[in-house]
């Protein structure tokens, strides 16, 4: 194809305000100038033709030298590679307009060889933008706000600079010690900031006098400068900031602008979901003894599930707890029920709506997955717990009339507006401080479910539905260690009941277990044999 080099100047003739052009008298002259490349570029789809111009060179040779780049360019693709050819005409025909530096050979050549985009330029920052647009219309809205989190304080500020098809694990494993050093420096800050804020305590009673007062003062003054809390990105976070950069550059793949997830191969510590554990009696010891808690997540025994219901009977809220306690709903879906989708009479409900918590603020979504929106199965008892409730509520919406509001949710305010979820959670730590049990969170009823379910009878597989989780694999990781504490427990009240009986038959305290041989004349008892009164007994006490 045709492509040239020529010089130019923009001398004009003073008398006729023209352009000298080839004419100029300083044209003789080797610096007076400078010069253009001009280089036809393949035709478009549609036959428009297209040609590479620049101008502004100071020699012939720079000038020559860049023509020379172009039509190694042109010549990249194989002849019957049209595409291609497409391609890097595309390419050339905007590094034109945008005047930008030529690429270079062996960039053009990395991205056909590839697949990629020729004409893409961009960044991880830009890329993560437009990505950000799409999940926010497709996604959950906490989804979507998860990933603008991660991307707008971890992932932009860290790597948002780098080209998309640039961006490596050494980049990506930069990223996150990055993070890790930032750990350390929020915890140094919060360690300062409890250390300042117990200079500002006064620690005696009453008033202080004035030169103390002062201190205090320039004490609270220093605090009021200094950085406020901060949460540490811990093993979990930064499991789903990778899960997070590793969706977006899964769609960068997806849209040509690179080859490889970098992302999938940064090593990071374990970011396992902490396992339930039940609050057994030394747990529960050694909870009232000092105030520590054995795991993050803890869950309650059936005795005090029920120890918790006798006092949240009175509640008006009552209802909900027993729900979520007994059939496992989340605290979203249980306040986002409406009883449109609550059949009393069939025993189950359909889980269709949630509300949850966004910048504060209580907004309607839909369930966290598609295993979520299903139906569950209720029993005689959580029926006629939902009966009372719904009399209740009917006579509140009598009481009230026009000033009512229908929104049809089964678990109201007083005046039939949503729920606030946090509102709920309120509620129920005040009623567990009210009963004196050891503190779970809400969330955590729906593990308290699972305990009541295998109490029960119900196996991995029965939780697993109940649930609904989407695989056995997520209740056999979460539930396996608690199911085991139950089933010791359980254990060892059968242990312990026929134990009992035994020493009533013996006629002894202690029995043939106390080591002692009894008295001369004593009988020695036969096997004993468990009849339906005793079974009934056994299956009390593992339930227990």
């Amino acid at each position: 194809m045709k492509g040239s080099t020529k010089r130019r100047c923009g001398c004009r003739n003073p008398e006729t305000g023209k352009q000298w052009g080839t004419a100029c008298p300083q044209r003789r002259k080797k610096d007076h100038g400078t010069w253009l490349v001009r280089q036809e570029l393949p035709p478009d789809a549609h036959g428009n033709r297209r040609t590479f111009r620049r101008s502004g060179y100071t020699g012939a040779l720079e000038a020559q030298a860049d023509l020379d780049h172009i039509r190694a360019l042109l010549a990249l693709p194989e002849k019957d590679d049209t595409e291609g050819r497409d391609q890097v005409a595309a390419l050339l025909e905007q590094v034109a307009r945008d005047k930008a530096p030529l690429p270079t050979h062996e960039d053009v050549q990395r991205k056909l060889n590839r697949g990629l985009a020729l004409n893409s330029r961009a960044t991880m920052g830009e890329w993560l933008d437009a990505w950000i647009e799409v999940k926010r219309k497709a996604q959950r809205k906490t989804t979507a706000n998860s990933y603008e989190s991660h991307v707008r304080v971890h992932l932009k500020p860290r790597i948002g600079h780098i080209r998309v098809e640039r961006f490596n694990v050494a980049a990506a494993q930069a990223l996150f010690d990055a993070i890790d050093d930032e750990n350390e420096t929020i915890a140094s800050e919060n360690a300062a900031r409890r250390a300042q804020e117990e200079r500002c305590r006064w620690h005696r009673t009453g008033r202080p006098p004035a030169d103390e007062a002062r201190r205090l003062d320039e004490e609270r003054a220093k605090l009021d400068a200094m950085p406020p809390y901060r949460r540490l990105a811990g093993a979990a976070t930064k499991q789903r900031i990778r899960a997070t950069l590793r969706a977006a550059l899964s769609a960068a793949i997806a849209r040509g602008l690179t080859t490889f997830n970098a992302a999938s191969h940064v090593e990071l510590e374990s970011g396992k979901r902490p396992k339930a554990v039940l609050w057994t009696p030394a747990h529960e010891e050694r909870w009232r003894e000092t105030g520590a808690r054995p795991s993050r997540v803890m869950v309650w025994r059936p005795d005090q599930l029920a120890a918790f219901l006798d006092v949240a009977e009175r509640h008006r809220l009552y209802a909900l707890w027993h729900l979520m306690a007994f059939r496992g709903l989340r605290r979203g879906e249980a306040v986002g029920q409406d009883w449109v989708n609550v059949d009393l009479d069939g025993r189950q409900l359909t889980v269709a709506r949630t509300i949850i918590v966004d910048g504060g603020k209580a907004v309607e979504s839909e369930p966290k997955t598609d295993d979520s929106a299903d139906v569950v199965s209720l029993d005689t008892v959580t029926v006629a717990v939902l009966r009372k409730h719904r009399a209740r509520q009917n006579k509140e919406k009598l009481r009230l009339g026009d000033a009512w509001a229908n929104t049809g949710k089964v678990f109201t305010r007083e005046d039939g507006e949503w729920l606030h979820p946090e509102q709920v959670s309120d509620a129920f730590h005040a009623l567990v401080r009210e009963a004196g049990l050891p503190p779970i969170n809400l969330r955590d009823l729906r593990h308290v479910a699972a305990t009541v379910v295998h109490a029960g009878g119900g196996d991995l597989h029965t939780i697993k539905e109940v649930l609904r989780h989407s695989t056995i694999k997520l209740a056999s990781d979460t539930y396996t260690s608690l199911l085991r504490e139950v089933d010791q427990e359980s254990a060892e009240a059968a242990a312990k009941l026929v134990h009992d009986l035994r020493r009533k038959v013996v006629g002894e305290p202690g029995g043939l277990t106390s080591g002692s041989p009894g008295p001369k004349n004593a009988k020695v008892s036969r096997p004993l044999k468990l009849g339906r009164d005793t079974n009934t007994q056994v299956n009390k006490g593992f339930s227990a």
